[in-house]
C-alpha cells in the first residue's frame, strides 16, 4: 500500500499561515458588518429621538434640563 506524501515541516506552516489569513479575513469582515449594522443602529435611533423631540409639546429648554438631571436630584 503506497503512503501519502508527508508534508514538510515548512509546507505545514505555509498551510496553518493560509488557514490564518483566510481566518482573519472572514473575521475582519464580520467585524465592518458588526460596525455597520451599529452605526445604522444608532443613525435610526438618534432620528426616532428627534422625531420625538419635534412632536412632543415641550420647549427645547425642558428637554435639555429633563435630560440634564442626575438621578441624586431626581431623590431629593
Amino acid at each position: 500500500m503506497a503512503r501519502g506524501k508527508k508534508l514538510t515541516l515548512d509546507e505545514k506552516i505555509e498551510k496553518a499561515q493560509a488557514v490564518v489569513f483566510q481566518t482573519k479575513d472572514r473575521y475582519d469582515a464580520a467585524v465592518e458588518e458588526l460596525n455597520q449594522l451599529l452605526k445604522k443602529r444608532k443613525e435610526l435611533q438618534q432620528k426616532e429621538l428627534l422625531q420625538a423631540i419635534e412632536a412632543s409639546p415641550r420647549s427645547y429648554e425642558e428637554i435639555i434640563k429633563f435630560l440634564s438631571e442626575t438621578e441624586d436630584s431626581e431623590e431629593e
